[in-house]
């Protein structure tokens, strides 16, 4: 059977990402609200305060790009993208925390030496693609003498409480976290690749998408290696009419996706799992996904009544990032690029496209 999180993560449309990293209108402007644009520039400090302490722990030049969500009752996740090709030789800085951080090796690391509670506990060859699981309360650490390339997640102790009472189930204890070894794991494989693409397309990952990934990721963490229950017998219901009605609007009103799965759902009174699956069941789609395809329809409308409107300024007007990604987005969904389905339902040249 799947597990909670792959079956979240296997719902992704990835051959898509979802749009513009900045507030924006209907209209292309990006000023969406004093609300939206708080909520942003908070999001973005979030990721420049991680991507400074990751900076600091493995004495990187710069910090490196991260992703941040709240997505879990106003519990902070992040990832982020570490790599070093020449990097400043000597051991690990600090990152003791009442968290765990989930370690994607990217490239291999032989004959790493492992440090754990201030001394040195044996070395271990790193191989990519494996992941590794780190108790923070015992302040791991590495010898930094050789290039590195990792993705690290920040799962804080208090998301396993959340996700486990989102779920109905008995609380997650430890993580089952063994110093130096790591884990053939297939979903944080896909996670990562994801995840990845994401961060090297900053302009196309909005918020909703990150909130759903990295839900799909703590799901996962936490039943695979905290022994997290999953629920068996049919899923919960959908949301009511004028529920559905609310939620829709509120994404629709929004087609550069800033608003986060939190603050929707916070307006029903659920908790960010529980609107999702209620949504998904009321519409046929997860949130994100949904928000895709009013994109598309929004600048269907546009070619269709706007007949000399450059695609630039329609993908724009419709909340993608750039004409490319617009093309790309809509291409997937309707089978055919922008410009030729203009020209079948409309008419037109491809000079003026």
């Amino acid at each position: 059977m799947l597990t909670i999180a792959f079956r979240a993560a296997a719902n992704l449309d990835l051959r898509t990402q979802v749009p513009d990293n900045a507030p924006r209108d209907r209209d292309g402007s990006e000023l969406g609200g004093p609300i939206k644009l708080r909520e942003w520039s908070e999001q973005m400090a979030q990721a420049s305060t991680f991507g400074q302490r990751v900076r600091r722990q493995l004495h990187l030049r710069d910090a490196p790009p991260s992703l941040i969500t709240r997505s879990l009752r106003g519990i902070e996740l992040a990832v982020t993208e570490t790599r070093d090709d020449n990097p400043v030789p000597g051991r690990s800085g600090s990152v003791a925390d009442e968290a765990y951080f989930v370690s994607l090796k990217l490239h291999d690391y032989p004959d790493c030496e492992l440090w754990d509670h201030g001394k040195c506990v044996g070395k271990a060859n790193v191989r990519a693609g494996t992941t590794y699981l780190y108790d923070l309360r015992s302040d791991p650490g590495f010898i930094i003498d050789k290039p590195f390339h990792s993705l690290h997640f920040y799962l804080p102790r208090s998301a396993l409480d959340g996700i486990a009472r989102e779920n109905r189930t008995p609380p997650v204890g430890d993580l089952a976290c063994q110093f130096g070894s790591g884990h053939d794991d297939q979903v944080m494989r896909h996670i990562g690749a994801v995840l990845l693409e994401a961060m090297s397309r900053p302009g196309e990952a909005n918020q909703l998408f990150i909130d759903h990934m990295m839900l799909a990721f703590t799901a996962h963490i936490a039943q695979a290696y905290g022994g997290l229950q999953s629920i068996a017998g049919p899923a919960r219901g959908g949301l009511a009419p004028r529920q559905v009605k609310r939620a829709c609007e509120r994404l629709d009103s929004d087609l550069g996706g800033t608003l986060s799965l939190q603050l929707i759902a916070a307006e029903f009174g659920l908790s960010v799992g529980h609107f999702s699956r209620a949504f998904r069941i009321s519409t046929g789609l997860p949130p994100h996904q949904w928000l895709l395809r009013q994109r598309v329809e929004a600048a269907k409308q546009l070619m269709s009544t706007v007949r000399d409107l450059p695609l630039s300024e329609i993908a724009i007007s419709a909340g993608f990032a750039n004409q490319s990604h617009f093309t790309k987005v809509f291409s997937a969904q309707v089978g055919i690029s922008p410009a030729a389905w203009r020209r079948e339902a409309v008419g037109g040249s491809e000079g003026d496209m």
